[in-house]
């Protein structure tokens, strides 16, 4: 079956919401591991902790607040770039009142298993869709355009400190702090692959809504992953 223009949009604009609504959920089923977060869930829920607020909707507010950044940094959001700020937090919050307190560590580790595996495949849909880069990989990215470092200096600086800031307001570090860092580079890589997006057979480009060079998932530049 031949792949039009609208059904190109139709495969880009599916694997962009499944991508962020699997990015929520994954981090969802990691809180509940306890065995420890994704950096930035890290802050998000150090954060939760501090004010009373959900994690979901602190990461909203993050989110929000971060893109802001981007104004003096002059990147230019795309439509993941905006969804990215909602639908992530949303998720996250469903998947957790959804799911039961983990307490025995025969439930925790399959499920720290299970975000960090989903949050890889999450990955490859929401990048492959190319819509726009996500706001905090759009700090990232915009701090390597103004400071001329590279974007892995940038990753690990802003990642350390966020890290660090939500630790001590009482956010998760632990091992599956240390097994996503491992682990998502590789399973991001294979999603990607997995999930690239054909060009359409016919009738033209499809506008892309965004940075496509740039479009990556939170806290994971794609430079950053598919470079060795």
């Amino acid at each position: 079956m031949p792949r039009t223009p609208r059904t190109h949009l139709t495969r880009r604009l599916i694997q962009l919401y499944a991508g962020l609504a699997l990015y929520g959920a994954s981090s969802g089923l990691l809180v509940v591991s306890g065995l420890g977060l994704e950096p930035w869930n890290v802050l998000h829920q150090g954060l939760a902790e501090l004010t009373g607020m959900s994690i979901g909707v602190v990461s909203i507010f993050i989110g929000a607040a971060v893109l802001l950044l981007w104004i003096p940094l002059r990147q230019r959001p795309g439509l993941g770039t905006v969804s990215n700020v909602f639908v992530v937090g949303l998720a996250m919050d469903a998947t957790l009142a959804l799911l039961p307190d983990a307490h025995a560590l025969g439930a925790r580790i399959p499920l720290l298993v299970a975000g960090i595996v989903l949050n890889g495949a999450a990955t490859g849909l929401y990048i492959s869709a190319k819509f726009g880069p996500g706001p905090r990989d759009g700090l990232m990215t915009g701090l390597h355009q103004r400071t001329g470092r590279s974007i892995r200096l940038m990753r690990t600086l802003v990642e350390v400190a966020v890290v660090a800031t939500g630790f001590a307001f009482g956010g998760t570090v632990g091992v599956g702090t240390v097994l996503y860092a491992l682990a998502i580079g590789p399973l991001a890589q294979f999603f990607l692959r997995f999930f690239a997006v054909p060009a359409p057979s016919a009738g033209g480009t499809v506008a892309a809504g965004g940075q496509p060079e740039q479009a990556t998932t939170d806290g994971r530049p794609e430079q950053a992953i598919l470079q060795p």
